[in-house]
C-alpha cells in the first residue's frame, strides 16, 4: 500500500471539531460523477469536506521493482489531469476544495483503510450503476464489506439528475 495525500488542498478545520467529511471513490463511470455531485453539494451545506480518494490497482510486477515503480509513476501521472479536473469542478459546485488521496492496492482494502486512518470521514458515498449489476464496490458494501466499516454507506442512484440530486441536498 503506498499513499499519496494533497494535504494542502484539505479544507482547514481549527481543530475545535471534527470536519465531517463525505468520501468518494474516484473512477470514470458516470455514477461517479452522481455520487460526487450529491458528496460536494451536501459537505458544502454542512459546512464540510470531501475526500477523493483514487486508488491505483497493485503492480504485479514484484520481481522487476524498476518496472513496478515506472508503472507507479505513469498510473499516477495519466490519473492528475482528471484528479485535476475534478477538484476544480467541486469547487466551482460546492465552494470548497477537496483533499485528494492516491493509494495503491485493492479497492476494498484501501477503502477500509483510509477511512481507519481518518476519523473525520463520516460517511462513505458511492455510485450506483443504472444497470442490473450495480457495481463492484456498492455490490461489495451492500454485503460481506458492510460489517467490516463503521460508517454509513451512501448509494447514489447513477440515473438521478442533477435536478433531482439538488432536490436532495
Amino acid at each position: 500500500m503506498i499513499v499519496d495525500i494533497q494535504r494542502e488542498q484539505a479544507p482547514k478545520n481549527d481543530g475545535a471539531e471534527h470536519l465531517w467529511k463525505f468520501m468518494v471513490v474516484v473512477d470514470e463511470t458516470p455514477e461517479f460523477r452522481r455520487a460526487l455531485r450529491f458528496a460536494a453539494l451536501r459537505a458544502a451545506r454542512i459546512k464540510g469536506g470531501v475526500v477523493l480518494l483514487n486508488i491505483i490497482p497493485p503492480a504485479d510486477f514484484q520481481h522487476w521493482m524498476a518496472v513496478e515503480n515506472l508503472m507507479r509513476e505513469e498510473a499516477r501521472q495519466e490519473m492528475q489531469p482528471f484528479l485535476d479536473e475534478l477538484v476544480a469542478e467541486v469547487r466551482a459546485l460546492a465552494g470548497i476544495t477537496p483533499e485528494v488521496v492516491v493509494r495503491e492496492g485493492k479497492p476494498q482494502d484501501e477503502i477500509l483503510a483510509q477511512i481507519e486512518e481518518d476519523p473525520d470521514i463520516h460517511v462513505l458515498v458511492l455510485g450506483a450503476a443504472s444497470e442490473e449489476n450495480p457495481g463492484p464496490l456498492v455490490s461489495a458494501f451492500s454485503g460481506p464489506m458492510l460489517r467490516k466499516i463503521h460508517i454509513p454507506v451512501l448509494f447514489v442512484p447513477g440515473s438521478l439528475t442533477d435536478e433531482e440530486i439538488d432536490r436532495l441536498i
